[in-house]
């Protein structure tokens, strides 16, 4: 089971990675003008999409498998509380996706102040995330 926590929590460090920095690479996207910028930002996003996408699918595959293994958790109020931010971030991943896509196709109709907003979203998740995967109040 350690083990098992081990590589989850390394997959959900990876998958935060991404989750903090790509939505910082679309401020910088939508703010920038020139064709070479505008081509550098699609490539490093499509690259970091990639490895973040990585990053939570072996998260998920390594959140599940305790849970397999401990079936018991289920039991237990936090994990669900847990397991519903997790749905809440999956959709947030996906979110980030649909921005990817409509940045590169130039269908962006968010401003950059309101992308510094969005960018905040995965730490108040991570936050609510982690005090009740370590304290878990109930």
């Amino acid at each position: 089971m350690l083990w098992l926590k081990a590589f989850h929590v390394i997959f959900v460090v990876t998958w935060f990675a991404g989750l903090f920095y790509l939505p910082r690479l679309f401020i910088y996207h939508a703010e920038a003008t020139d064709a070479v910028s505008l081509e550098r930002f699609q490539v490093m996003e499509r690259r970091l999409f990639m490895i973040m996408t990585l990053g939570a699918t072996l998260a998920a595959i390594f959140g599940i498998s305790m849970l397999v293994a401990a079936p018991v958790l289920l039991q237990l109020g936090w994990i669900h509380a847990k397991l519903t931010l997790v749905i809440l971030l999956i959709g947030y991943h996906l979110w980030c996706q649909r921005l990817m896509v409509a940045l590169r196709d130039g269908t962006n109709r968010h401003s950059s102040r309101w992308l510094r907003i969005f960018n905040e979203v995965p730490a108040l998740l991570l936050i609510a995330i982690v005090i009740l995967a370590v304290v878990k109040p109930f």
